[in-house]
């Protein structure tokens, strides 16, 4: 279960856990036979103590940018094996996760209204022409390309000759560090 917002992709959330000594164990790697690859998961559920597995004993709420929540939930494993992963209630991780969101869209640069409003108006549109107008749909597409390909690295020049930090620029546009520097490096290059 992965929890997104839009306009925030790096912000993935997830269900974390963290074992009896309050460390948080990485992988479990399953061997599905013959070959050199394994497959690795950090799922909550995992973590049951099955088949040589660590124990979680609480959850929490955790980012790919890194955040972990401060409040732990006690994991119940009984609980889970009598109403199923699926039900097992994990919602205060995720009420915690959506107040780091809140956060992180409290401190990006928020968009002028105008803007806003033409975005979503476009989207709107575009969405009800999509079914029965598919090549104007592209059209459109091809037209916002080349707005971005115009006004992109311009912007990407000026945030560069402002010499602006890095995690600065992360917190302006809702993102992480490296998603930032991917970003800025992309519209530097885009002609």
């Amino acid at each position: 279960m992965v929890w997104q917002r839009e306009g925030f992709e790096t912000h993935e959330g997830e269900v974390g856990v963290l074992l009896a000594d309050g460390s948080e164990p990485g992988p479990v790697f399953f061997d599905l036979g013959s070959g050199a690859y394994f497959h690795e998961s950090t799922d909550w559920w995992v973590y049951d103590g099955s088949l040589r597995r660590p124990t979680a004993t609480a959850t929490r709420g955790r980012c790919a940018c890194g955040w972990r929540g401060e409040r732990t939930v006690p994991l119940d494993w009984q609980e889970v094996g009598s109403v199923g992963r699926d039900a097992y209630d994990v919602s205060g991780p995720e009420r915690d996760w959506e107040a780091h969101m809140d956060d992180v869209a409290t401190r990006a640069v928020p968009l002028p209204d105008d803007v806003a409003d033409l975005l979503q108006t476009l989207r709107e549109r575009l969405d009800e022409l999509v079914d029965d107008e598919p090549v104007v749909v592209l059209r459109t597409a091809e037209k916002l390309d080349a707005i971005v390909a115009d006004y992109g690295p311009l912007a990407a020049r000026y945030i560069a000759g402002d010499s602006i930090p890095r995690p600065r620029l992360a917190e302006a546009l809702g993102t992480t560090e490296k998603a930032a520097g991917s970003r800025l490096t992309h519209y530097t290059y885009l002609s």
